[in-house]
């Protein structure tokens, strides 16, 4: 009977970690870790809940680099247990951390997505209104807290190729659920169109807008940005209203 208690947990952790997974579409590292007492998973308590992930793709080829989500006194339905789920009799609060590399970042610019997104836009260039069409997005963190940004954009309309480079310093919302790019500075290269960087700079916080990372029962809510060479980090409370499991 030693044994009972851990199998159970074991089986729950199982649930946690498929229903997770099944809603990203890559996983390379997804643990779940319940900790709980059998007599207190009765009465419909569990201690701890711990989420640890690595190289997570969710929609739009957003990667996280690293995920780290930890709940206590977590309320659940005990007969929910019996079948091997875990649903909660009232939403919990949990710490996350959102680890985005350079890489991740770099992955999602030049992504189908954020292509079509502003291939869609009719922008001001000299005065002329002109479709763009992105051949290399260059996203780099060189620390100091900025982000910095090289991008190669075709004029389709003229064949013309421009670049476009800028670095900015990110700032969480109030709201925290987007990223702003603040204090601006430009490349050595003239700015051909306020509207091009604009949208440049909107699709950065596009990017980094905490939302993107939600999943299903759970948002997130950063209070802490901290940027460093090569990564971002991301310090947030997460509401989980629902644990996915199988």
């Amino acid at each position: 009977m030693a044994d009972s208690p851990g199998l159970g947990e074991q089986a729950l952790n199982k649930a946690a970690e498929i229903g997770l997974s099944s809603q990203l579409d890559e996983v390379e590292n997804l643990d779940v870790n319940i900790k709980t007492d059998p007599l207190k998973l009765v009465q419909g308590e569990v201690e701890a809940v711990t989420i640890e992930g690595e190289g997570l793709v969710m929609q739009k080829d957003l990667r996280m680099g690293e995920l780290e989500m930890q709940m206590t006194s977590v309320a659940i339905n005990p007969l929910s247990v019996a079948f091997g789920k875990i649903e909660l009799t009232k939403p919990t609060e949990a710490k996350a951390q959102v680890v985005l590399t350079e890489a991740d970042i770099n992955r999602a610019f030049n992504s189908e997505y954020v292509r079509s997104q502003l291939q869609s836009q009719k922008i001001h260039i000299n005065e002329q209104l002109r479709t763009i069409d992105p051949q290399h997005i260059d996203f780099r963190l060189p620390g100091d807290g900025k982000v910095a940004l090289n991008a190669s954009i075709k004029l389709v309309e003229t064949g013309e190729n421009q670049q476009v480079a800028f670095s900015a310093v990110p700032r969480i919302s109030a709201n925290g659920k987007t990223v702003a790019l603040e204090n601006v500075e430009y490349g050595e290269s003239q700015e051909i169109s306020p509207e091009l960087t604009k949208a440049l700079i909107d699709e950065t916080s596009e990017i980094l807008n905490l939302s993107n990372f939600d999943l299903e029962g759970m948002s997130l809510e950063v209070n802490q940005l901290k940027v460093e060479v090569g990564k971002l980090t991301l310090q947030a409370e997460a509401y989980v209203e629902k644990i996915p499991s199988a």
